[in-house]
């Protein structure tokens, strides 16, 4: 399972959890505007906007986790089990398959207006990268520097709504989880007023009463809830460091440990890796589970009218900063 958020304090941020039982041995990869992608039903792409994410490289091709383009434009996918329905080919669509949805959206819009037209055209389509690798059942969140939608392939169709939470976790479908939140409306950042009833002498006893009965458990749902009210309250200095640590704050609010989500015999769902990408200078910070300290990549290093993708793969290995 999966959380993403955006947040804009002062420069704008996207980036989310990757919550699995194991790792795919991705990597931080650069896709240059030159890189030849080829579409399975749709034209290709020889040029095209440049992008930073998380990638699956397989057979040359980034199968992206996630990602933000050179304008901005940042994309997750997350899992959807329950819900995702992808549709056989249609005619008078885009005809895109899941894995190929980031690089296809990305390489072609500059803005979230942009992506938004050419989600009227599009048809999410039943078709595998290989036989090895099935499609995974996903939704996706998509933002820019102006907003946030998500995207939903459903039985009964396309669903793209807003958010203006600036959260994705996993099931149940947005709508829902945007209606669980009337359930905690009256969670608050500040000291509670005793509303228990008249006449009895009630007070706080210590700072953030306010927010009990928020949720503190793993389920997508819970996550959602907690994920939200942590971004929407949280506060951060004007610095790029104190922006992009708040970041994995609030994604820290939401991460897994090993051991209190069994996935099968001997294997526990984990936060395999957090990410954060500055929106505005096209830097991709991230940690694993294994090392805590913030690594970064910029894409603008590299170079952007290349052929070549770049990857990087991630340091897991712990460092401490010993101070004696």
């Amino acid at each position: 399972m999966c959380t993403a958020i955006t947040y804009n304090p002062h420069e704008h941020y996207f980036g989310r959890n990757l919550d699995l039982d194991h790792s795919y041995h991705e990597t931080v990869t650069v896709t240059p505007r030159n890189y030849p992608f080829v579409f399975r039903r749709a034209a290709p792409a020889d040029r095209h906007y440049a992008m930073i994410g998380m990638a699956f490289v397989s057979d040359g091709y980034p199968l992206y986790y996630d990602a933000t383009n050179e304008k901005g434009l940042s994309m997750a996918g997350l899992n959807f089990p329950a819900s995702a329905d992808y549709k056989p080919e249609k005619s008078g669509c885009d005809n895109i398959a899941p894995f190929e949805f980031i690089p296809w959206l990305l390489g072609r819009c500059a803005s979230l207006a942009e992506a938004k037209q050419l989600l009227l055209r599009i048809n999410l389509a039943d078709i595998p990268f290989s036989g090895q690798l099935p499609l995974s059942p996903l939704h996706w969140l998509i933002a820019d520097q102006r907003g946030a939608i998500v995207v939903e392939p459903l039985k009964d169709g396309l669903r793209v709504y807003d958010n203006f939470v600036g959260v994705l976790t996993n099931e149940p479908p947005f709508d829902y989880q945007m209606f669980y939140l009337n359930n905690y409306m009256q969670l608050t950042r500040e000291a509670p007023h005793n509303s228990f009833a008249a006449g009895l002498r009630l007070k706080p006893y210590c700072l953030g009463m306010g927010a009990m009965g928020l949720p503190g458990d793993l389920s997508s749902a819970s996550r959602f809830v907690r994920a939200a009210f942590t971004r929407l309250n949280s506060v951060c200095g004007p610095s790029e460091e104190e922006s992009v640590s708040q970041f994995f704050h609030i994604l820290g609010s939401v991460a897994q440990p090993r051991g209190c989500a069994r996935a099968a015999d001997d294997r526990y769902e984990i936060t395999v890796y957090s990410s954060c990408c500055n929106m505005d200078r096209g830097i991709y910070y991230y940690t694993t589970y294994e090392n805590s300290r913030i690594s970064a990549v910029d894409m603008h290093r590299e170079n952007l009218d290349g052929t070549e993708i770049v990857s990087y793969p991630l340091c897991e290995t712990q460092s401490f900063n010993f101070q004696n």
